[in-house]
């Protein structure tokens, strides 16, 4: 018998963006802000990509 693991990638990166904009926060001073803010970017573009309910929440195209 299987147990089902949940899928946690909105989690993920619900989480990590927010570790991510903690990050950009602490970084705006240095001027050094942005690698983490591309990394932040990249993670959302790619949960965007990968899930569906995602994309109807954002629709680019009609």
């Amino acid at each position: 018998m299987e147990v089902p693991i949940p899928q946690t990638a909105v989690l993920g990166a619900i989480l990590l963006t927010g570790y991510l904009g903690g990050a950009v926060a602490m970084r705006v001073g240095d001027g050094q802000f942005l690698p983490p803010l591309v990394l932040g970017v990249l993670v959302c573009a790619g949960l965007a990509l990968r899930d569906g309910r995602l994309r109807e929440l954002l629709p680019l195209r009609k």
